[in-house]
């Protein structure tokens, strides 16, 4: 069974994004912000794929990528940012910081489906 985790603070995307993914035989687990994204990382097993928002309390997405980023044992960890932010310089923040791919809300199920074959975790 394939893992995801999703972080969002609206309960409605979580769901959304755990429909989709429950379809393509992922098994969710979700996280309101970053810091509960990252406690949630710390309980293996580590997921196969990460949905992350950008806006949210505590941790925003930006903050969390790169705090996994920095941790070594997450290096092969694969994240996709979905959000808002529609700017090209935002979208170049969050690849750069660590990000693979990045999925502009609000978005259709073929799109997050394609992220996740660009990111190689769905055939």
């Amino acid at each position: 069974m394939m893992r995801a985790l999703i972080v969002d603070d609206s309960r409605p995307i979580r769901r959304i994004e755990s429909d989709i993914l429950r379809e393509l035989g992922f098994e969710s687990v979700e996280a309101c912000h970053g810091k509960e994204g990252l406690e949630r990382l710390r309980t293996p097993p580590l997921p196969d794929v990460v949905l992350v928002d950008w806006n949210m309390p505590e941790m925003d997405g930006l903050e969390f990528v790169k705090a996994v980023r920095r941790d070594a044992r997450y290096a092969g960890l694969v994240m996709v940012m979905v959000t808002t932010e529609t700017e090209p310089d935002q979208m170049l923040r969050a690849l750069t910081a660590g990000a693979d791919e990045y999925l502009m809300k609000p978005f259709q199920k073929d799109a997050l489906v394609e992220k996740l074959r660009l990111v190689g975790v769905v055939g």
